[in-house]
């Protein structure tokens, strides 16, 4: 039965430890996740410059400010007939949407017909979740224009978004369309990914920083298998995955961010007014051949069209106000979303990507974690595990610090969480296991000393030193008449079952009367009342326990006889008087004891009721706390051994509880 308890008390321990680390890896994963990834990566990832390649024009305060608003699409086409006309960039993304078209408005003919000038810009859309009856005419020629050839390599892709936005494409005017929805994480608001491929209806369309990637390389065809987005015609693989709702993710890596006019940009900024500025200047003759000093690059009013060839250009608004199109990042809590574009072409056309550990890796650092600090918590001393804890930490955080500077994340908040349970619950599983085996001990070591002289020890367990006090105690003592013969008739076994049974029924008599045994030598019993239970009462105490035991002693005696047992008789002895009481031995063996001839005189006393046929035999000093109720004959100048003095002692016939109350 111990065995099956023992059992359960660690199977439901087990149990127990297990759903802690359940839910604290959950509330971790929910809470501190992102907090710590979002750390790693602007300490660890963002550490590289973002390409000089890419080019980010943006339309700012600045812009605002020389250029009021609203700004009419005369004004956007202006700043796309820049790079169409005296500047030759690779490719152009205009991280914008076309909402409205109005083909009475001049401003808007003549910003649509900009667009169908360039072949190599590419304009963005956002699409819906709404999906009504007209959107089917739109979804056909949507496709027809501008969704990517794409070959299928998994079982099964879940439509993400079932509409696009009404626009008016029968116009013929856009040449290259693509998303340019930026999604944070619904729980913290933060961008970590970008979408780069999406599903409308049965036919799939790139994002902007993708379609920039293929216009550049000439290319709309893409193989899409159960991890990645494959460019066949550059080798290119961009690593996804499916979130909840089906939507494909691919984590972007950022890059170091400067801080420039209270925004942070990683890839080089260019205010939409000097655009402007310069087309302005060069439509009126102002050009780098006849002014060169008004277009050097650092010190110039104009910008230098030629800076702008072979980059990528990615143009879109960061303005101030309720209205401006920042998100929330890693590394800024109000970062470009123009710039996000940018990071996320980066990624793409430099194949350099972040990735997370799956949950293989996570559940077998949590497994490691845990075992390691569990064992250390088992093993150790409090300070040196402790120490050796807080060591595995700094070991596990290298790692995660050295992946994520490489570009992976290491599952970091879940360990550390989990550890802290382990922590916590393993030295409260320790101290718990180390109390039962405290239990465990003081039960089994209280089976050959007495529980008080144990509870003595365990209370002062700290200072267990030899030596001790002298005080006034009660000494019994109690003999079996007889034993030696008595057990040259019967054999070992029969004697033990015999001894067994007759000290299982005094040892609660003793106890009753707050005696403590001191020791069993043989058949004979010595108890001490008054230490180490203070009782001032001890003599008359142990005088009534010596009458109860003879008692029990007449019952014992006559069901032995009904078993066919043999008759038994005891003497007992006791003396009252100073003793030394206390540790003696040494250093590494001690036993807690009484010395003194108190002692030696209650042991004399109780060798003589051999000689005067009697059971129960006091010493005078005795006698004097029990004179008042009890009954007793004198034994008048009795020769002890060791004495030079005789002495009286006393036969305790009866104990008159009447005279006791």
């Amino acid at each position: 039965m111990k065995k099956i308890k023992n059992k359960l008390f660690y199977l439901y321990s087990f149990v127990i430890y297990l759903f802690l680390v359940v839910i604290v890896s959950f509330v971790a994963s929910k809470y501190l996740d992102i907090p710590v990834n979002s750390y790693l990566i602007n300490k660890f990832v963002a550490t590289d410059r973002g390409s000089d390649n890419i080019v980010e024009i943006v339309i700012d305060d600045t812009s605002i400010q020389d250029y009021k608003l609203p700004w009419s699409r005369e004004r956007y086409a202006d700043l796309l007939d820049f790079f169409h006309t005296y500047s030759k960039p690779k490719v152009v993304g205009l991280d914008m949407v076309l909402k409205t078209y109005d083909p009475n408005n001049p401003a808007d003919v003549l910003y649509l017909n900009q667009l169908s000038k360039m072949n190599n810009l590419v304009t963005g859309f956002i699409p819906e979740q709404s999906y009504s009856d007209e959107d089917v005419e739109i979804l056909k020629k949507f496709k027809k224009d501008f969704s990517l050839d794409v070959e299928l390599k998994r079982a099964s892709y879940p439509v993400n978004f079932p509409s696009v936005m009404n626009y008016s494409y029968d116009v013929g005017y856009i040449k290259n369309l693509a998303s340019v929805i930026i999604q944070p994480e619904e729980t913290s608001g933060t961008v970590f990914s970008a979408i780069n491929i999406l599903k409308i209806g049965d036919s799939f369309y790139p994002s902007l920083a993708l379609k920039l990637y293929l216009l550049a390389n000439n290319t709309n065809k893409i193989v899409l298998d159960n991890k990645y987005i494959i460019i066949p015609k550059t080798g290119l693989k961009i690593p996804y995955t499916l979130d909840s709702k089906g939507i494909a993710k691919t984590n972007i890596r950022y890059y170091r961010n400067i801080k420039i006019n209270n925004s942070s940009y990683s890839h080089p900024p260019i205010s939409a007014s000097k655009i402007l500025h310069s087309y302005y200047a060069m439509n009126s003759g102002v050009t780098p051949k006849n002014h060169p000093e008004l277009f050097d690059l650092y010190k110039g009013k104009y910008l230098n069209p030629e800076f702008f060839n072979d980059k990528i250009v990615i143009i879109g608004q960061n303005i101030s106000g309720p209205t401006a199109d920042i998100q929330k990042t890693p590394i800024s809590a109000n970062h470009p979303g123009v710039d996000i574009q940018a990071s996320s072409y980066d990624n793409i056309a430099n194949s350099n990507f972040l990735s997370y550990s799956n949950f293989g890796v996570l559940a077998f650092s949590v497994f490691i974690m845990c075992l390691i600090t569990f064992l250390l918590v088992l093993k150790c001393k409090f300070f040196k595990g402790i120490l050796s804890i807080i060591s595995l930490d700094f070991v596990y955080l290298f790692f995660v610090i050295l992946f994520a500077i490489l570009g992976h994340i290491l599952p970091c908040a879940i360990p550390f969480a989990a550890q802290l349970v382990t922590v916590i619950f393993g030295y409260s599983f320790k101290f718990l296991s180390e109390n039962r085996n405290k239990e465990k001990i003081k039960q089994a070591m209280g089976k050959y000393l007495s529980q008080d002289i144990m509870n003595n020890v365990v209370s002062n367990i700290d200072d267990l030193k030899l030596g001790g006090k002298r005080a006034i105690v009660t000494v019994l003592f109690s003999d079996i008449r007889g034993f030696t013969s008595l057990s040259e008739k019967m054999s070992a076994e029969e004697v033990s079952m015999i001894l067994n049974e007759y000290f299982a029924e005094m040892e609660p008599i003793i106890t009753k009367y707050n005696g403590v045994i001191n020791k069993f030598i043989g058949d004979a019993v010595m108890a001490i009342f008054g230490e180490p239970i203070q009782d001032i009462n001890h003599a008359r105490n142990a005088v009534k326990c010596a009458y109860e035991m003879l008692k029990k002693v007449e019952y014992l005696r006559e069901k032995w006889l009904f078993e066919g047992k043999p008759k038994i008789e005891i003497g007992v002895g006791i003396n009252t008087g100073e003793v030394f009481i206390g540790n003696i031995g040494t250093e590494t063996r001690m036993e807690y004891t009484v010395i003194g001839d108190t002692v030696n005189l209650a042991s004399r006393i109780e060798s003589y009721n051999k000689v005067y046929k009697t059971n129960l035999l006091v010493s005078s000093s005795t006698y004097a706390h029990i004179a008042d109720i009890a009954d007793v004959i004198k034994i008048s100048e009795v020769q002890i051994r060791g004495k030079a003095k005789k002495m009286n002692i006393y036969e305790v016939l009866r104990i008159d509880r009447d005279k006791e109350k």
